[in-house]
């Protein structure tokens, strides 16, 4: 079971640091297979402090909606399209299967081949009974089903079309019938009837066969050596010699090649969906080579996905990684509001409002006696440093004080030189483009029906935001419609002077809500405001519940 340890979507400081960290404590704790993720891009900051503690980033995850990967059967029992269909009845019957996946040379995927294709070659129409003495294979693979041992003669290994004939009548007979067909295509099959075996050879025959371990006269011997007829014995009666040498036809000729197939990454959903209307029982599994890497059947979909979420820094389905919803989450460490979603079993919730889940994530190693790692207690240090705006933040509370401390003796790093590295790295509204800028740390939010989201970027000032404040606007309203939503913000804070600008496209009946002072259009001014999670995200809460639905 592989469980992931991932903050949310757009990730911030606090949400990559507090996810590689849990995770690390559970790695020490000896839980198998953790991993630590991300739902987003990191940035200029984030690659600066990862770089900085030689701690590489964290695996990104899209989407974790269950997969034809995580059913399909990877373990495929296979059988080249040359093979003769009497291999594949034995596989097919040791491996109690329905159908047996064909591939060629290069492990390509062909078709299938069903027992219903299988059992009709076998027992055709009585329409079509006179094509049942006709294989298409080679002689080898002829004398191979049945064991059969060449007295005399050679025989060949190229496939070509072989007809199955009894000499089970009159000589005269015999003869007449001979006449019908092309003697090189004929394998005859024929007990102790020398003047059979003899005039078979004096025609000039494919091979004769002489069933139930019969002798070969030497005179019958000494003809087909000179006729250049190979002369085969087999150990099985004539019916039961037919009824195996049919065997020897290649399962490329009878498979369906009209199949659905998918790819490892096709959502599960989706296989569903086709497969409900479909009478197939098995779906083949291919890469984008054509190759066959698993197959799925119908009874795969329920088995249980092997895979377990823990969320770090949120605990709203909205804010987190795609597929969320369809993955069992066993833990939750946040400090943000509660954003309510159900579980199947009881987990452990851990909502505790400090000023970061970094300041959580270190409590866990104390509480647990596990000695933080000084490569962890650095990343640690500069998510609660993000995360409170090195304490002067108003989520700031005495644990952090104190944690931050604890982290900056283990890691060796003063924490006021650690704010200072990380908050001078690459200004975001210089580094990245409008779009980037209004969705880089954003979070999304339902109250009463309604869908707005949050985000926020921190600056040293407000030097480079009046060059970029036209293209923010737009940025934001386009955000706002491509994601149909009530609202969206951005708070855009000044981490020296303690302040923030509020930038909102939206609805009209929330906007004139807004009573902060207004500095241009869609723009106001939050003094002292520096805090999504605790000053403003209160605050436009408070401003949509006086909107009727």
């Amino acid at each position: 079971m592989e469980t992931i340890v991932i903050g949310h979507k757009n990730p911030d400081m606090d949400s990559i640091c507090a996810a590689i960290g849990y995770a690390r404590l559970k790695q020490i704790q000896g839980v198998p297979d953790v991993i630590a993720a991300r739902a987003g891009n990191t940035n200029a900051r984030i690659d600066y402090v990862l770089q900085k503690f030689g701690v590489p980033s964290p695996v990104f995850i899209s989407d974790l909606a269950p997969r034809a990967n995580d059913v399909m059967q990877k373990e495929v029992v296979t059988i080249h399209k040359d093979a003769p269909v009497y291999n594949a009845i034995q596989t097919i019957e040791e491996k109690l299967l329905r159908a047996l996946p064909v591939i060629d040379g290069d492990s390509k995927f062909l078709g299938l081949l069903s027992t219903f294709k299988i059992s009709h070659y076998l027992f055709p129409p009585r329409e079509e009974a006179n094509s049942a003495r006709i294989v298409q294979a080679s002689l080898a693979d002829i004398i191979q089903t049945f064991h059969g041992v060449v007295v005399s003669g050679e025989v060949s290994s190229e496939e070509s079309e072989h007809l199955l004939m009894v000499g089970g009548m009159s000589t005269e007979a015999f003869t007449a019938r001979l006449g019908a067909y092309s003697a090189k295509q004929i394998v005859l099959i024929v007990g102790d009837r020398h003047d059979i075996q003899m005039k078979a050879v004096e025609a000039g025959v494919g091979a004769v066969v002489i069933t139930g371990d019969m002798p070969v006269r030497v005179d019958l011997h000494t003809m087909a050596a000179k006729a250049g007829v190979p002369i085969v014995s087999s150990p099985h009666d004539s019916a039961s010699t037919v009824l195996l040498a049919r065997g020897a036809a290649r399962v490329g000729r009878m498979i369906h090649t009209d199949n659905i197939t998918f790819t490892p990454d096709t959502l599960l959903d989706d296989i569903r969906e086709v497969a409900a209307q479909s009478t197939a029982f098995a779906f083949p599994i291919l890469d984008d080579e054509g190759r066959l890497v698993g197959i799925l059947s119908k009874s795969d979909f329920l088995r249980p996905i092997q895979r377990q979420l823990i969320l770090v820094d949120h605990n709203e389905l909205s804010q987190a990684v795609n597929g969320a919803d369809k993955v069992p989450v066993i833990e939750v460490l946040d400090h943000h509001r509660l954003g309510g979603f159900a579980t199947d079993t009881p987990i452990l919730f851990w909502n505790n409002p400090v000023g970061s889940t970094s300041t959580i994530v270190a409590t866990c190693y104390l509480n647990s006696g596990v000695p933080i790692p000084p490569d962890v207690a650095g990343l640690l240090m500069a998510g609660l440093v993000s995360d409170t705006l090195h304490l002067s933040s108003p989520t700031t509370t005495p644990t952090d004080r104190q944690v931050l401390a604890m982290l900056s003796q283990i890691a060796g790093t003063d924490s006021q030189q650690l704010a200072e590295e990380i908050f001078s790295v690459g200004s975001p509204l210089l580094t990245l483009t409008a779009e980037q800028a209004t969705t880089a740390d954003c979070k999304e939010y339902v109250e009463d029906g309604r869908r707005f989201t949050v985000s926020q970027i921190e600056e040293l000032s407000f030097s480079n935001f009046e060059k970029k404040e036209a293209e923010l606007l737009e940025a934001l309203e386009a955000h706002c419609r491509a994601k149909q939503l009530f609202f969206a913000a951005l708070l855009v804070t000044d981490i020296n002077e303690q302040t923030s600008l509020l930038l909102v496209r939206g609805e009209p009946e929330f906007l004139e809500r807004i009573d902060y002072p207004q500095r241009h259009s869609f723009i106001w001014e939050l003094a002292g405001v520096v805090s999504r999670k605790k000053q403003l995200l209160p605050y436009l809460l408070q401003c949509l519940s006086t909107i009727k639905k």
